[in-house]
């Protein structure tokens, strides 16, 4: 006679196993921890719209998981619905190229950071590049910029690149249109941008130092409007003029109004 209770139904050896049975549920999605991406790009803007979506455009595809951050100074156009548009982060900054990159910052959650012009476009491929770069501990405090090039065929471009390009290199004085990658350890221990609303981009590359930057075997596209409108001569010398000024010591506000 068994001795199971009579409302118990007869066994005839043990179920088998069934590896879904004692595999724990799946929290809520509510309780799920996000992944932080490696890495946050960050956009300052400003009435950007003409140029942002090419920006934009220019980050899509594989190789590297990263967020986009636009921190936008109080754009009047449409600037934010393009950002939107692209799935982008928008966060609103106070105005000047300093806070705002200061602004992204704080709102990454990227272990990198990639600063990037709202007129500047990377080619493609540049997931790989900056894959292999943060991938390498040894670049967890340097950082690394692109060459520039600009969307322009005259011959006079090529000057102003080349002069740019060896200005990065020789002088360790990569400006923002090349871009700047750099890790958030890196970043906060040289406390990030300063609120300037000129030359943040040299006041951050004079502190990481010309041993530790590092030029990335790909380039970035940026906007030539600003030389076709300023001379192609009178621009770089204007330029050279507002960077001679900063290393003299005066103030960013009046250095502005000579660089605007």
């Amino acid at each position: 006679m068994s001795d199971l209770p009579p409302d118990h139904p007869p066994t005839e050896g043990p179920a088998p196993d069934n590896p879904a049975d004692s595999a724990p549920d799946a929290p809520p999605a509510a309780e799920r921890v996000a992944v932080p991406p490696t890495l946050s790009i960050i956009i300052p803007t400003l009435n950007a719209a003409t140029d942002l979506g090419r920006a934009l455009d220019s980050l899509s595809g594989a190789g590297i998981d990263f967020e986009v951050i636009v921190a936008d100074g109080g754009s009047t156009d449409g600037t934010q619905r393009i950002a939107r548009a692209f799935d982008a982060k928008v966060v609103a900054a106070p105005r000047g190229r300093g806070p705002q990159l200061a602004a992204g910052a704080a709102a990454a959650a990227g272990s990198w950071l990639l600063f990037l012009h709202a007129d500047s476009a990377l080619q493609r491929g540049w997931q790989i590049i900056l894959r292999g770069f943060t991938g390498n501990r040894d670049n967890h405090f340097r950082a690394g910029y692109f060459q520039l090039i600009l969307d322009d065929p005259a011959p006079q471009a090529r000057r102003v690149e080349d002069l740019a390009n060896w200005r990065a290199k020789h002088l360790g004085l990569p400006y923002g249109d090349q871009g700047l990658v750099i890790s958030r350890p890196f970043y906060d221990f040289l406390e990030g941008y300063k609120p300037l609303p000129l030359m943040e981009d040299v006041d951050l590359v004079r502190r990481i130092g010309n041993k530790r930057l590092t030029p990335l075997p790909s380039a970035v596209t940026t906007s030539a409007v600003r030389y076709r409108k300023g001379g192609w001569w009178l621009r770089p010398l204007r330029n050279l003029l507002c960077l001679g000024l900063h290393y003299a010591g005066l103030p960013p506000r009046w250095i502005e109004r000579l660089y605007r």
